[in-house]
């Protein structure tokens, strides 16, 4: 059977100043002025057109400084800006993340160092500035590089665990984790059991502390539940999506392998703590996280707002990784612990587990 993803300023360049030094400028021209004209006082000036713009009466310009500060003064001249250098947007620091009070854990310097999470997805998007990839494996057919992904689905979710803390994008839960990219999802989403169940044992194999699965299925597998069982044997937190098959009243909607004791099912809810429709819910939900309008990364150095419990899975294996940061001796049955007894109650297990995780409590 196949198994699916769950998810439903400006800032002036550093120039020097010396005043024979050339800058660049953009100088607008009034209505009155022809091209030509235009061009003809930038080089009397002694500069240099670099661009002149097709829409807009506009020459991008080198210019000597006391050049364009006399080119101010001439009638003919609408503005004479300098072209300064613009960064890409800010660091933002996804609701997700202070939601569960991770960002505590990063005022007292516990940001996941030292601690493997291996993403068993569809890849990651190792080329993105905002996530470091320390390597990984594919157990898909036909697509042998596990640190690139044509789904986007598993970059997102790297995103949400270890973002860098580097002033651009998007901050990570634990983001000096260690990133492992396990390709058991194909670009198109889906996976088989043997795959995640490869992805599994090489986890094992490569000593990872946290495995994060953001996919499920309808159908148990002996073998898969072996494999999930297998990892927390070899002390590895494992943490699963619980799916996005909603309520139908009391009947348990809880996917594989979210529903084995060995995983934490996460399920997820919107920033004012309410169950997100599509989540999940049964007797094996463990704990609640941010599903709903999560921003993250995407291939090609983007960031993109997913809804899933595929996007609340990683908030808790971030959440493991800043616990196992801090008190590297405890087990991983330890973590789960501390991860379950520490959150906020919500209501009914059944539809919420034990509550949305607070990492702050979880690392006292």
């Amino acid at each position: 059977m196949a198994f699916t993803l769950a998810f439903g300023s400006a800032e002036a360049g550093a120039y020097g100043s010396s005043a024979n030094e050339k800058k660049e400028y953009l100088i607008g021209f009034n209505n009155k002025a022809s091209a030509t004209s235009s061009k003809n006082l930038v080089t009397a000036a002694g500069g240099d057109v670099e661009h002149e713009f097709q829409y807009m009466k506009v020459l991008h310009v080198t210019l000597p400084e006391k050049a364009a500060e006399a080119l101010k003064k001439n009638p003919n001249i609408a503005f004479v800006e300098e072209n300064l250098v613009y960064q890409a947007t800010a660091q933002t620091t996804p609701w997700g993340v202070t939601h569960i009070k991770a960002d505590k854990a990063h005022a007292s310097n516990i940001t996941g160092t030292g601690v493997k999470v291996a993403i068993l997805d569809t890849g990651i998007d190792a080329s993105h500035s905002d996530l470091n990839v320390k390597g990984g494996a594919s157990f898909v057919s036909g697509e042998p590089n596990a640190l690139t992904d044509g789904n986007g689905h598993g970059t997102h979710v790297a995103g949400t665990v270890a973002a860098l803390n580097n002033t651009t994008g998007v901050l990570g839960v634990a983001y000096n984790a260690d990133l492992y990219a396990v390709k058991v999802l194909s670009e198109s989403g889906s996976g088989t059991l043997s795959g995640i169940a490869q992805g599994i044992e090489w986890s094992i194999a490569n000593n990872m502390d946290v495995i994060n699965m953001s996919l499920g299925g309808s159908s148990g597998s002996t073998a898969l539940q072996q494999a999930c069982d297998n990892a927390y044997a070899n002390g590895i937190v494992v943490v699963a999506a619980a799916g996005n098959s909603g309520s139908r009243g009391k009947r348990n909607t809880i996917g594989y392998p979210a529903k084995y004791s060995s995983v934490i099912a996460v399920g997820a809810v919107d920033s004012n703590n309410n169950r997100a429709s599509f989540s999940s819910v049964g007797g094996e939900l463990e704990v609640m996280a941010p599903g709903v309008s999560i921003l993250s990364t995407t291939p090609g150095n983007t960031y993109s707002s997913f809804n899933g419990t595929s996007m609340a899975s990683p908030h808790v294996a971030g959440a493991a990784a800043l616990i196992k940061a801090k008190y590297p001796s405890l087990s991983n049955v330890q973590i789960r612990e501390r991860l379950k007894n520490t959150t906020t109650y919500l209501g009914d297990s059944f539809y919420y587990g034990s509550g949305v995780i607070n990492v702050e409590k979880a690392l006292q």
